[in-house]
């Protein structure tokens, strides 16, 4: 099976000549989601003290953009099976460029989080297309390594830039800018995409059936919500009715997908152990560092005080590492295993997160940076040899759909992680021994007890902030060592799972 590459003209020259130029436009889609995603972290204590947001709300705003994206991922993936990979790339682009300043200008926390919701919508396109077009682009196995950890670099890459762009603007501007940074890597990648990419697309796809569309989104949507809604407030009637529901779409739609000729998604690609393994290995990878990564730059910020470029730049060795990783990771899984490498890299994860159980407000850098490095060098191993794998396992009619199934476990996990592990920290929180009267705002976030403690006499302001900045740190360790927890599990079953894998080698 091969697929359908129009014109022929241009398919060949970047087959040949032009494909690592081509490679060069799609890692600005994965660079414009990175940023976006680090942005958001280091502006969430401005955030929280424009729009006084509650704990839920800033959850919600944390993490509604990979709710709704992990729900569109395998639709969006295989919409661009259908009507062209290159065309949902640029389209989904442009999109995300337009609601970027819809989030930059939102006044009220429920105006955020729909405007981060709007742009789960136009992420959900950006990813899967990235990584079928690399599959298309590049036939020889060695290459579309070296391409894959590339683009797996890149998106590392860009959780530096992130940090330390938003930092500088923060410093300078209000925090809407941090989202206005996406707007000239979109019209580059929008512009030079045009005129370099090829266009690609399964030849005998089958109708976009809406009915598995329709019970994709309901199912990941009611089981994550049903999740983050019972780790808020437990088990209530409505998360446990929204998850069976959840439950239910989902087991139609695996049902549908089995029945149909042409479905959405080939769900008998989990029969094979390298695919299913993979992808368990990142839904789990992402669940548990994403609560980490989400409330370190509070913890810079608010307990430790930096600035917020310092705080950029105090995360910068995670990304040098995982761009170092992602590089080497294809040659060290052919020298080694597979399952060596990913195995390795998780149970780094897990032991660098356990470290930072140790954490307190006046821990030095030198081990939250040894920490941070170990956790990037892990990751990137990690991520850039699964989405090989991934890629290598189905041929490349479905490679969008495959994608799909990639970052839908990455957005997943994101999403879990945040409500599982944040959940924790926020009703550790919550739980606070603040002076009497301390009030409400305070104990909804940390960046409420600092804007309260402002107007508060000096005394009583000090004793809030330690009771306060202690709460959350110990949150911290709890998420951390469960996080911990969540990634030595994950070696685990990827040392099992992934037994007796290999990348392809050239022919």
């Amino acid at each position: 099976m091969t697929s359908t590459l129009q014109p022929a003209p241009v398919t060949e020259a970047v087959r040949r000549r032009g494909r690592w130029l081509a490679l060069c436009v799609l890692v600005l889609a994965v660079l414009l989601v990175a940023v976006d995603a680090t942005v958001l972290g280091l502006a969430t204590p401005f955030i929280s003290e424009d729009l006084r947001p509650s704990g839920t709300q800033l959850l919600w705003i944390g993490d509604v953009y990979s709710f709704v994206i992990a729900g569109l991922l395998v639709s969006m993936g295989s919409l661009g099976d259908r009507v062209g990979r290159k065309r949902i790339l640029l389209g989904g682009a442009t999109a995300f460029g337009a609601v970027s300043v819809l989030n930059a200008y939102a006044t009220t926390p429920e105006l955020m989080i729909l405007a981060r919701a709007l742009l789960g919508v136009a992420g959900a396109t950006l990813m899967p297309a990235t990584l079928a077009l690399i599959r298309n682009i590049f036939h020889d196995p060695r290459e579309r390594s070296l391409a894959v950890g590339i683009w797996g670099a890149t998106a590392s890459a860009g959780t530096a830039v992130g940090p330390i762009a938003g930092g500088f603007l923060l410093e300078h501007f209000w925090w809407g800018s941090v989202f206005l940074i996406n707007l000239p890597v979109m019209a580059v990648l929008v512009l030079v995409g045009a005129r370099l990419l090829p266009e690609s697309r399964n030849p005998d796809p089958g109708p976009w059936d809406l009915a598995s569309v329709v019970l994709s989104l309901t199912g990941v949507v009611g089981v994550v919500y049903a999740v983050k809604e019972a780790a808020a407030h437990g088990p209530t009637w409505t998360a446990s009715a929204t998850g069976l529901l959840g439950a239910a779409a989902l087991y139609g739609f695996v049902h549908r997908q089995l029945t149909l000729p042409r479905p959405l998604l080939d769900v008998r690609l989990f029969r094979n152990r390298g695919f299913g393994g993979a992808v368990l290995a990142d839904l789990l990878t992402v669940l548990g560092m994403s609560g980490l990564v989400f409330f370190l730059s509070q913890y810079l910020q608010l307990v430790q005080g930096r600035r917020p470029f310092e705080a950029g730049l105090a995360e910068l060795p995670a990304a040098v590492g995982a761009v170092a990783a992602g590089l080497v990771a294809g040659r060290a899984a052919r020298r080694f295993s597979v399952r060596s490498v990913v195995f390795g890299g998780l149970a780094g994860v897990g032991l660098a997160l356990a470290a930072l159980t140790t954490l307190d407000a006046s821990t030095g850098y030198p081990l939250l940076g040894a920490a941070l490095l170990v956790v990037g060098v892990g990751a990137g191993f990690s991520f850039t040899v699964t989405a090989d794998v991934i890629l290598s396992s189905v041929p490349k009619d479905q490679a969008g759909a495959a994608s799909a199934v990639s970052e839908t476990a990455y957005e997943l996990g994101a999403a879990l992680g945040i409500a599982l592990l944040g959940s924790i920290v926020t009703g550790v929180y919550r739980g606070f021994a603040g002076p009497p009267g301390t009030p409400s705002a305070a104990r909804e976030s940390l960046g409420g007890a600092v804007e309260t403690a402002a107007g508060l006499p000096p005394h009583t302001a000090d004793t809030l902030l330690t009771a306060a900045r202690d709460a959350f740190v110990h949150g911290l360790h709890l998420a951390s060592g469960a996080g911990a927890a969540v990634l030595l599990a994950a070696a685990a079953a990827a040392w099992f799972l992934l037994k007796d894998q290999h990348l392809e080698e050239t022919h």
